[in-house]
C-alpha cells in the first residue's frame, strides 16, 4: 500500500494534505494507507480506477480522519462499468484495473457547508466497510450507474444532508446492512430519480433523521424515502428487514416513504418489509401509488396520523404487525384510501390511552377502496369506530374481534359504513363493548352475517 505519509502527508489537520494524497494516488504502488492521524483537504481527491488500477483505502483500523475543508465529496471513485452484474456485459479493463474498490476503517468529516462525504461513479462491486462519515452535507452518493454495492458496518452520523443517497443512479444489487445511519437532515437512506433492482436494507438502525438535530426549518424527510416519480424511475426487488427505523415526529414526516407513479406499464414492485421495530413520525409507514408490497411481523408504533397509510395502491398485504402507540401525544391506526386489492390478516391494531386518540381517528378507516379483505384482525378500543369505511365496493370483513375494553368507553360503534357503495360484508366477528355494533347507510351496500 502507498503510505500518504511518505508523499508528504503531515496529519495534524492544520496542513493542507491534498497534494500530497494526490501524489501517493498518482505514483504511489498501489490503495492508500492513512496511519493515524488528521487529513486536511481542501478538493476532492478523484480516483480514475482506469488509470489508478485497482484500489482501496485503509485508515489505520479507524484511526485516521480525512477532513474536507472545501465544496464537494472528499473521495470520488470513478470507474467506466456500463455493464449490468451480468458477468458476460463486465470488459477485461474493469475486471483487471476497477473491480472491488474498498473504503474501510476511516472517518470523514466536514469543515465547509458544502462538503460531502463519498461519490460512487460507474463502480463495479464496490466495498464500504467501517467508515464513519459525519458532520459532512450528504454522507455516501451514488450517481449515474454502479452495480453490485455493499455497505456494512459504517455510522453515517449527524450530516446535513442525506445519509446514503442514491441520486439518479442506475444500480442493480445493493446491501445496505449493520450500519447506523442517523441524525441526517434530509433522510437516513433516500433514492430518487432512480433505477433501483435488488436492494436489500437489513440490521440497521436508522433513527431521527430530520431537521430537528440542526434547529433548521423542517422539510419533507424520512428515515427510508424512495420517490421514483421522475421520468423513467423504478425501484423493485426490495427488502426492508430487522432494522430499527425510529424518529421524533416532523411535518409531513414518515419513518418509510414511498412514493410510486400509479398507473399501467410499472414493473412490479416486489417489496417485502418484515420484522422491523418501526415509530414515532406523523405517519410510521406511508405506501403511495405502490404494486405488490408484503408488510409482514412488524412492530409499529406512534404516529401523529397513522401507523400506516396506503394511497392510491394495489396488492398490498398487510400481515402479522402489531400496530399501537406508547406516548398519549401521538396515536395508531391504519388508513386506505383510494386503493384495491390488498389484505390485512392477523394484526393486532389497539389504542391504549384511557383518553383516546388526540387525532380523533379510528382504527381501521377504509375511504374509496375496492376489494379488501380484513381477517382475524383485533381492533381495540377505537374511537369512535373500530372500523370506518366509506365509499367502498367488494370489503370482506371476517373472524375478528372488534371492541372497546375501557372502564370509561370511548367508542360510538365497532363498525360504520357510508357513502356510496355495494357488495360489503361483516361476517363472524366478536364486536364488544360498544353502545352499537355497527353503523351502516343503506347507499353503502353492507351485509351483516
Amino acid at each position: 500500500m502507498s503510505n500518504v505519509r511518505e508523499f508528504g502527508a503531515v496529519g495534524d489537520g492544520v496542513n493542507d494534505d491534498t497534494q500530497a494524497i494526490a501524489h501517493a494516488l498518482r505514483d504511489g504502488d498501489g490503495p492508500l494507507y492513512f496511519p493515524r492521524g488528521d487529513y486536511a483537504v481542501t478538493r476532492t481527491i478523484n480516483v480514475p480506477l482506469d488509470k489508478t488500477g485497482r484500489f482501496g483505502v485503509d485508515g489505520d483500523a479507524g484511526a485516521a480522519t480525512i477532513i474536507m475543508q472545501g465544496a464537494g465529496p472528499a473521495l470520488r471513485i470513478i470507474g467506466t462499468h456500463q455493464g449490468t452484474g451480468e458477468p458476460g456485459t463486465v470488459q477485461p479493463n474493469v475486471w483487471s484495473k476497477q473491480r472491488m474498490p474498498t473504503i474501510r476503517n476511516i472517518e470523514i468529516t466536514g469543515r465547509h457547508a458544502e462538503a460531502d462525504g463519498i461519490e460512487f461513479i460507474e463502480t463495479m462491486q464496490l466495498v464500504m466497510e467501517g467508515v464513519l462519515i459525519r458532520q459532512v452535507r450528504n454522507g455516501v452518493r451514488l450517481h449515474r450507474r454502479n452495480r453490485n454495492v455493499l455497505i456494512s458496518h459504517c455510522h453515517i452520523y449527524h450530516n446535513t444532508g442525506v445519509g446514503v443517497f442514491l441520486d439518479a443512479v442506475n444500480l442493480h444489487q445493493i446491501n445496505i446492512a449493520s450500519s447506523h445511519i442517523s441524525y441526517n437532515r434530509r433522510g437516513g437512506i433516500r433514492i430518487e430519480g432512480s433505477e433501483v433492482r435488488n436492494l436489500q436494507i437489513t440490521g440497521n438502525d436508522i433513527e431521527y433523521n430530520n431537521h430537528r438535530s440542526f434547529g433548521a426549518e423542517p422539510e419533507r424527510t424520512a428515515e427510508i424515502l424512495i420517490d421514483t416519480t421522475a421520468e423513467r424511475a423504478s425501484v423493485a426487488e426490495v427488502t426492508v428487514a430487522s432494522n430499527t427505523i425510529q424518529a421524533t415526529p416532523s411535518p409531513d414526516g414518515c419513518n418509510l416513504r414511498i412514493i410510486e407513479q400509479p398507473g399501467d406499464g410499472r414493473p412490479p414492485g416486489l417489496w417485502s418489509i418484515t420484522g422491523n421495530i418501526i415509530g414515532n413520525q406523523e405517519n410510521n409507514v406511508r405506501l403511495t401509488g405502490c404494486h405488490g408490497v408484503v408488510l409482514s411481523g412488524n412492530f409499529i408504533y406512534s404516529a401523529g396520523q397513522q401507523n400506516l397509510l396506503v394511497e392510491q395502491s394495489s396488492q398490498i398485504n398487510i400481515t402479522g404487525n402489531s400496530f399501537r402507540r406508547h406516548t398519549p401525544k401521538l396515536g395508531t391506526g391504519v388508513r386506505l384510501v383510494d386503493s384495491r386489492d390488498c389484505v390485512l390478516s392477523g394484526c393486532t391494531i389497539q389504542d391504549e390511552s384511557a383518553e383516546g386518540q388526540a387525532s380523533g381517528a379510528s382504527l381501521l378507516e377504509l375511504e374509496n377502496c375496492q376489494r379488501i379483505t380484513v381477517q382475524g384482525v383485533q381492533l381495540l378500543d377505537g374511537a369512535p369506530y373500530g372500523v370506518d369505511a366509506r365509499d367502498c365496493r367488494q370489503t370482506n370483513i371476517t373472524g375478528c374481534t372488534i371492541a372497546d375494553t375501557r372502564a370509561e368507553r370511548k367508542g360510538k360503534a365497532a363498525v360504520r359504513f357510508r357513502g356510496a357503495g355495494s357488495d360489503n360484508t361483516v361476517a363472524h366477528c366478536t364486536l364488544g363493548e360498544y353502545a352499537t355494533a355497527i353503523e351502516k347507510e343503506e347507499s353503502a351496500g353492507l351485509v351483516v352475517e
